[in-house]
């Protein structure tokens, strides 16, 4: 069964600043993340020094912060380029 995804407001203030191009490389990997979030091109990582936090690529660039809230569902926390791990 596919997850469910949401999204914090930081996340799409974030997303926002994403140009054409990656918004759309984005989307493509949400589609991959909603069906198998340890699908082998997310390159899929827990966080360091984190519990239940995970990142994953979009490119070599962005990254996704994100987290399970249940089985069911995964929230969205952050999206941007390589740097915004130093903030978790």
């Amino acid at each position: 069964m596919p997850f469910k995804i949401t999204y914090t407001e930081r996340f799409l203030k974030h997303y926002e600043a994403l140009n054409s191009i990656e918004k759309k490389q984005l989307k493509n990997k949400l589609v991959f993340l909603i069906a198998n979030p340890l699908h082998p091109s997310l390159r899929v990582k827990r966080i360091k020094g984190t519990y239940d936090l995970y990142e994953c690529s979009v490119n070599m660039n962005v990254r996704i912060i994100w987290y399970f809230e249940g089985t069911e569902i995964i929230v969205l926390l952050d999206v941007g380029h390589h740097d915004i791990l130093d903030k978790y």
